[in-house]
């Protein structure tokens, strides 16, 4: 079996298989050693660990997976790969391929039944255009996983990693930070892959947390408070969150809920923490409440 990770034996790979990329499916196949050595590292992969992998390709990065991982999950939308990880899997007996939509699978399900409702890894180069919504599936599924080593697109990387008062900080700052300790660990250049992609990319782990490190009284209603305080950024958190359909709050209730937090109502919702958002989130929802 010759391994994969470097640009000829791609290239020969796709010829064998008369394949190209798909910009459906969001493909760019991994080419660098030296930064697929780096996921692996980041992601602290070890005999005794069972790897959840989203969108394997052509089994590159998978490879890497299953000579340092006890047990490797592969899941791949696209079917006309499977021929192409059945030639390029065959030597390793520790990998199962579900052909499957992830964002429609049972992540659940798979980590109880692949790793007896242990703990998994997620690793992954993932498809940028549908990044968050996987990262948000991963998390929200309920699912048992320990950490999530990602490639992603390097404005994205930077907007999990960002802190309060950055020009990257959002909605997807607040979010991940609710279920994860989020850390850019490598950018990668466009050159690592094949084709090569139009923006940079970068490497980020986000370690989760035993249990999130605020409370809320209601987090859907917290994280639609954060969504909407995002929605229009150069506007004011009052401004954002008053008179909206979403949220039923006056300009005055909310106004009220700032200042009982010490907070300005002219300050824009970058400035909040994940902290005060929920507090913010726990004032308004007992406000709005009060008035029906």
């Amino acid at each position: 079996m010759a391994y994969l990770g470097n640009s000829a034996r791609t290239k020969e790979i796709l010829a064998k298989y008369n394949m190209s990329a798909k910009k459906k499916f969001g493909q760019n196949f991994l080419i660098d050693d030296r930064i697929l050595g780096g996921i692996i590292d980041a992601a602290g992969i070890t005999e005794d660990d069972c790897v959840l992998e989203i969108g394997p390709g052509i089994g590159t990065l998978t490879q890497y997976l299953a000579e340092s991982a006890g047990k490797v999950v592969s899941v791949e939308i696209d079917s006309s790969l499977l021929p192409v990880l059945d030639e390029t899997l065959s030597g390793y007996g520790n990998v199962t391929v579900i052909n499957k939509d992830v964002l429609k699978v049972d992540i659940d399900s798979i980590v109880s039944g692949y790793n007896s409702g242990r703990p998994v890894k997620v690793v992954a180069n993932l498809p940028y255009y549908i990044t968050t919504p996987i990262i948000m599936k991963l998390f929200e599924s309920g699912a048992k996983i320990e950490s999530v080593t990602v490639m992603v697109q390097k404005e994205v990387a930077d907007r999990m990693a960002a802190a309060p008062g950055s020009k990257d900080y959002g909605s997807l700052s607040l979010a991940v930070s609710y279920y994860a300790k989020a850390e850019k660990v490598m950018d990668v250049p466009p050159g690592s892959f094949i084709p090569q992609p139009k923006v940079g990319s970068a490497v980020v782990r986000l370690i989760r947390y035993d249990r999130p490190p605020v409370t809320a009284a209601d987090e859907k209603y917290m994280f639609e408070i954060i969504r909407q305080a995002f929605n229009q950024r150069r506007k004011t958190i009052a401004n954002c969150l008053a008179n909206n359909p979403s949220l039923g709050l006056t300009r005055q209730q909310v106004c009220d809920g700032l200042y009982k937090m010490g907070i300005d109502d002219k300050a824009r919702g970058e400035t909040l923490s994940l902290s005060q958002f929920a507090e913010l989130s726990d004032i308004l929802q007992s406000r709005d409440a009060m008035i029906n």
